[in-house]
């Protein structure tokens, strides 16, 4: 359908020059702007926008009051739960070893990135990955490793190079082990294998 046909999903808003395939599932309150395509058989929640040129592949789930921002490609295998923020012009990928001549199509790794994760502009995100709740990705980095909760990833390789609350601002360095408190908005975390555990954590 086109943006003229939007009134078929109650309280979507579609550019009209914009393509939505069906079927396909589009929460309410979401907005899809200029020239993206969503294609069949894609899930996409309530209350997201989806910025120019954005396309989102069969099979890709998308949660809610997640941000993709201008020139992002969901491929199919990528899953973005809740709160997802995606900068522009970041890459997904679905084949570790991609060839014009052979196909591969059986052979998509996925990659989930979890919960109030940020994704920076021109970040690249290799397949089979997943990135933790509320990790963030530096702008232009590539990551090739899972991303343990609450991690900040800089560089290529991406590596982490601190911890980051919920709230989005860097937490201060301590020894492994210690609790961990952000100083604007109080929430405390404390380190473990794959990331941090909230101790105490603010819901807004």
């Amino acid at each position: 359908m086109s943006g003229s046909d939007a009134k078929r999903h109650p309280g979507v808003f579609v550019h009209e020059s914009a393509y939505v395939d069906e079927p396909c599932e589009i929460g309410e309150g979401t907005k899809i702007w200029h020239f993206a395509h969503v294609m069949k058989e894609s899930r996409i929640g309530r209350h997201c926008n989806l910025g120019q040129n954005v396309v989102v592949s069969p099979q890709v789930v998308v949660g809610d009051h997640c941000k993709i921002q201008n020139n992002v490609s969901l491929y199919e295998g990528v899953t973005l739960e809740d709160g997802v923020f995606c900068g522009p012009s970041i890459v997904f990928t679905n084949v570790i070893n991609p060839r014009s001549e052979i196909s591969r199509k059986g052979e998509y790794r996925p990659t989930v990135v979890r919960r109030g994760a940020t994704l920076g502009a021109n970040a690249t995100i290799l397949c089979g990955i997943e990135i933790g709740r509320y990790a963030f990705v530096g702008a232009g980095a590539v990551v090739t490793h899972d991303v343990g909760a609450y991690g900040l990833v800089m560089g290529a390789p991406a590596r982490r190079t601190a911890w980051i609350c919920r709230c989005g601002i860097r937490l201060p360095k301590r020894p492994a082990g210690s609790q961990l408190d952000c100083e604007v908005c109080g929430n405390s975390y404390r380190e473990e294998d794959r990331g941090l555990q909230p101790l105490k954590e603010v819901q807004e």
